[in-house]
């Protein structure tokens, strides 16, 4: 726990803000791009100084392709009523991390992986 306090706090923290930047703009237009009429729609603000280190997209089946995501151990937050949202946090989440998530969400709508029974069971956390 140490050394990520130590990397944390030695962190130049502009280059860190600006790669959470680069990581939301590549996640939206990755997204837009591949998963084009697949029914996302960008919820956050497409403007990084607005957005924060996260970006949402509505989808009318966001808690099953959620639920989907994570078996495939990618994390994210299911937020009803029809929310997926995710969070980058730049010390550690790579580029390739974005893309290989925008593959999976793309996989998992392609292949209706989504619709399985398994993902539309609602638990208490999501």
């Amino acid at each position: 726990m140490e050394v990520g306090v130590e990397l944390q706090a030695s962190a130049d923290m502009t280059k860190v803000r600006d790669k959470s930047r680069r990581l939301g703009e590549l996640f939206i237009q990755l997204v837009e791009t591949h998963c084009e009429g697949m029914g996302f729609a960008l919820a956050s603000p497409r403007d990084a100084e607005r957005r924060g280190s996260q970006v949402s997209f509505t989808h009318e089946h966001a808690y099953p392709i959620m639920q989907a995501l994570i078996a495939r151990n990618i994390i994210g937050d299911f937020r009803a009523p029809d929310i997926l949202r995710f969070g980058f946090a730049p010390l550690y989440v790579r580029h390739v991390d974005i893309w290989d998530t925008v593959q999976a969400l793309a996989d998992i709508m392609t292949t209706g992986e989504w619709d399985k029974p398994q993902y539309k069971q609602r638990s208490a956390v999501t």
